[in-house]
């Protein structure tokens, strides 16, 4: 188990046996690139959980982000598996065992949540998707991601939907939040558009609504959620390490949760690149935590 309270005060196993709805799991480390360092990424997930006590004993309170209580007047039906052990530049290993533990949710079955680390953990965890496809994935990032290779590595936190278009399961992406300016060069924007992924720009957003991006996402479609904690605005999100003024709001982020919960169905989700070291007061592992619990509230909801 993990040294933090679990998230929201979850247990690990439901204590009648019932198969769990929603899986929380953490991994501090994905592909870290040769000489960085992520060790700062790795205590995210602990953070996150910390962060989420204030809300343990409410529960059963009325959540006015939701509409009513987290679990709809229903029993707990979410745990908290704790973390999997990962080592920073056991690349191949680390990739493996969260592709194996996101197969192993799935097959319960029950909606994976992964806490990160950086953005190169999401690249295992929609390969663990392979046999529960077709998926879309809808990536909230200041950023494309779209890299091939950077520094030697393919697999690293500037990869993640490169890698993803590569998987026949993913059916589509769209990406969301992005402004400023990140590694993506011409021929990286060139090879996302060919492929067919959907830019929502974060000015689009802001001047059309969370709709400007739902409405990419087929009706009925089975989506796994990468949320980048950078996508948010950095006045809200501190706790990052690209800060990029001009992102979402809290409020336009757990709207696009709600809506993609009416539209379709969330199959998983992630939640990457808090950095801790660059944290104001706790301000990003509140925000995280509370992400989280719209997050779980979108899946309880879901028919």
């Amino acid at each position: 188990m993990t040294a933090s309270p679990p998230f929201l005060g979850f247990p690990d196993r439901l204590a009648d046996g019932r198969a769990p709805r929603v899986v929380i799991f953490g991994a501090g480390h994905g592909s870290t690139y040769p000489g960085k360092d992520s060790s700062g990424y790795a205590l995210a997930a602990d953070v996150i959980r910390a962060a989420s006590q204030v809300d343990a004993e409410l529960v059963e309170h009325w959540d006015f982000d939701l509409g009513g209580p987290l679990f709809d007047g229903k029993p707990v039906c979410c745990i908290d598996a704790g973390d999997i052990p990962t080592t920073m530049h056991d690349n191949p290993g680390n990739r493996n065992r969260i592709e194996a533990k996101t197969r192993e949710v799935l097959a319960l079955p029950a909606v994976p949540i992964l806490l990160g680390g950086d953005d190169s953990v999401p690249i295992p965890f929609f390969a663990g998707f392979a046999n529960h496809g077709p998926v879309w994935i809808l990536q909230i990032d200041a950023h494309i991601d779209w890299r091939d290779e950077s520094h030697g590595e393919r697999y690293g936190y500037s990869n993640p939907m490169r890698r993803a278009s590569e998987m026949p399961h993913v059916a589509g992406i769209v990406q969301v939040g992005i402004r400023g300016v990140g590694s993506a060069r011409l021929s990286e924007i060139e090879a996302a558009r060919h492929y067919g992924s959907r830019f929502v720009t974060a000015r689009e957003v802001h001047a059309h609504g969370v709709e400007a991006a739902l409405r990419h996402i087929p009706e009925g479609a089975r989506v796994v959620v990468t949320l980048d904690c950078d996508g948010l605005d950095p006045g809200i999100m501190p706790g990052v390490a690209a800060r990029t003024p001009g992102g979402l709001t809290y409020t336009q982020v757990i709207d696009l949760i709600a809506g993609l919960g009416k539209r379709a169905r969330i199959a998983g989700f992630d939640i990457v690149e808090l950095y801790p070291p660059a944290d104001i007061d706790g301000l990003s592992a509140l925000a995280a935590a509370r992400l989280l619990v719209n997050v779980i509230g979108t899946i309880v909801r879901q028919v």
